[in-house]
């Protein structure tokens, strides 16, 4: 599915992110990202193995030895005591001062995150994001709102009219719709009545994260995964 995109990005480069999800019973995760920037292509994938090595591509070729992407500086992350939390930052102050993009990976779990960001560099993107200015979750015709996030997730999946961005082609491809849950309600609630970890110890767990999106978004990947070192990915 298409993030972000914007082909007039940096005078004309371009830019474009595609995420994979994984469905795991009434929720879902990231499982891998790949960003286009100009012509370099740099994928992201997470792993549920700690002993493994960061998982990336570049320009389709696996940990290739790589210090920018389309000229902005990229750098690569470790969270020093941890086996998990993997990353690298893209730099993008030479054009947009201040302005960076990550994508960090925790486990198996995948996240993109832009920093900082303007009117001037993604002002206007479109995607699963939606528009900049408002929020609105716009499909690709720029004018339709779509109100319900099935039909605006497969209003972004990716047309075999445009790049696909990864290094391996996985299933379901357009015109095959996006894996959806059967009964995501219904399944929500029956394993929430079955988890294990409760809703005040998934909020004592994030209880340090300060931003308060973040740690809601922390109390929900708790309950969701019943694994409480969730908390460690914010």
């Amino acid at each position: 599915m298409i993030l972000v995109k914007d082909p007039d990005f940096a005078n004309g480069l371009g830019i474009e992110v595609q995420i994979r999800t994984k469905l795991v019973r009434y929720w879902s995760y990231i499982k891998s990202a790949s960003i286009r920037i100009g012509g370099d292509v740099l994928e992201v994938e997470g792993s549920a193995d700690p002993s493994s090595e960061f998982q990336y591509w570049y320009n389709f070729e696996p940990r290739a030895d790589v210090d920018t992407i389309a000229g902005f500086p990229l750098t690569f992350k470790d969270r020093e005591g941890s086996n998990y939390k993997r990353g690298l930052e893209i730099d993008l102050s030479s054009m947009f001062p201040g302005e960076k993009i990550v994508i960090a990976t925790w486990k198996e779990f995948v996240r993109v995150d832009f920093k900082n960001p303007t009117d001037a560099s993604f002002g206007n993107s479109v995607g699963l994001l939606g528009d900049f200015h408002t929020g609105k979750t716009l499909a690709r015709d720029g004018i339709t709102v779509h109100d319900d996030f099935w039909t605006f997730g497969n209003e972004w999946q990716v047309l075999p009219t445009e790049n696909m961005l990864f290094h391996i082609v996985e299933q379901p491809q357009f015109p095959k719709k996006c894996t959806e849950p059967e009964d995501p309600q219904g399944e929500r609630h029956r394993r929430l009545e079955e988890s294990s970890v409760t809703e005040d110890q998934a909020e004592a767990a994030c209880a340090s994260i300060t931003d308060e999106l973040d740690r809601k978004d922390c109390v929900y990947d708790i309950i969701a995964t019943q694994d409480m070192e969730m908390a460690g990915a914010y």
